[in-house]
């Protein structure tokens, strides 16, 4: 059987080479501190535009991660609506997404609060509201317990599963959390984004409740890192990186996790991973300044509710063709007067025709040069 590290006797006495991470560390301060200073540059309603797609992304991909899919459009109404945002007409959000974002919300805009037992179980209950995990009931609220056996993350088919992780023993957990608790509060003798990296890792071998471990621990790491930035602005998704990389992220835990206390290759994984995720950023800096030159191009045409509505969700991301099938359902309106609308967006040069025709007539938006 793998011995873990929290078994060992100088648990949790984390330790890394500095020579190895003192390059890469300082790499990701200056890229940070250029993302930063771009993004606030921008001028408000364009910030926020990009925190609220930051954040959109980052509750989406983190779920993700977990293998759960969640609606962009409600999750972007329920950032929207908390961070009060006028993003026009709301998409109804169902409590599931609203517990995430609730949870996010919470870590990166209170990053100055205190971690503590009552918060973290809190985010848990936000994110299982029913009580359940898929098909089966799980303790929500608390810690775990061994009732039905040891903690374990596997995978593969039953019967043959892979064991990829024991956590530590349910009667640790009050005093392991306390440690954590009180190294994660108190003044910080090393580089705050060090710190993100070690929380994510220290969290998630805990692995304190029955689900969610994964997604609490990436929300800590988002509120080190917010406190390393001394902002509750967020200009870039880690987890959206995570999903890309996830298959590095979860063979470099498993390692980490099967290993000594030496947790350089872990470090040294997450601020790259980090890096790449301040790059990815750019992408959305783009996105949002595309959509202020679009509406800057479009600001003598006069557009309906619904048309506004549609060429937003257009401009955000919209995944798939754009039909009047479609149009009339996003739009709740007849398939006349989606017609009607399609024809009148053409019209002013803001849709245009996909070559495929016929039955398979589709449209998509003509954006404007930079």
């Amino acid at each position: 059987m793998a011995t873990y590290i929290h078994q060992l006797p100088e648990w949790p006495k984390f330790h890394w080479d500095q020579n190895v991470i003192l390059a890469p560390l300082a790499v990701v301060r200056h890229h940070q501190g250029r993302l930063i200073g771009r993004m606030e540059a921008l001028g408000f309603p364009l910030r926020a535009e990009a925190v609220l797609q930051s954040l959109t992304e980052e509750v989406i991909k983190s779920s993700e991660i977990e293998g759960e899919t969640l609606d962009r459009e409600q999750v972007r109404s329920s950032v929207a609506r908390r961070l009060g945002m006028d993003i026009g007409a709301l998409t109804p959000v169902d409590r599931h997404v609203e517990g995430v974002v609730e949870m996010m919300l919470d870590a990166t805009q209170n990053y100055a609060a205190s971690l503590t037992a009552e918060r973290l179980c809190g985010w848990q209950a936000a994110l299982f509201p029913a009580g359940r995990s898929g098909m089966s009931r799980i303790m929500v609220g608390t810690w775990r317990t061994d009732e039905s056996g040891p903690m374990q993350v596997v995978s593969g088919p039953l019967g043959r599963e892979r064991i990829h992780y024991q956590a530590p023993a349910a009667a640790k957990l009050p005093a392991d959390m306390d440690a954590f608790f009180a190294w994660f509060n108190a003044p910080g003798d090393i580089d705050p984004v060090l710190g993100a990296a070690l929380a994510h890792l220290w969290f998630v071998t805990i692995h304190p409740f029955d689900d969610g471990n994964g997604r609490i621990a990436r929300a800590i790491a988002d509120m080190a890192l917010a406190r390393s930035e001394r902002t509750g602005q967020r200009f870039y998704s880690m987890s959206a990186q995570i999903r890309v990389e996830r298959n590095a992220y979860y063979q470099v835990l498993e390692a980490t996790q099967k290993g000594d206390l030496d947790i350089t290759p872990w470090i040294a994984w997450f601020l790259g991973c980090l890096d790449r995720a301040f790059a990815a950023a750019e992408v959305v800096l783009e996105a949002v300044l595309q959509k202020a030159r679009f509406w800057e191009a479009q600001s003598t045409v006069s557009l309906n509710d619904r048309q506004r509505g549609i060429v937003n969700r257009l401009l955000n991301g919209f995944i798939g063709k754009l039909t009047s099938s479609k149009y009339a359902k996003l739009a709740k309106c007849s398939q006349d007067t989606a017609g009607r609308d399609i024809l009148d967006l053409i019209a002013h040069g803001i849709l245009m025709k996909d070559e495929a025709g016929g039955r398979s007539t589709s449209y998509s938006l003509r954006l404007p040069q930079p």
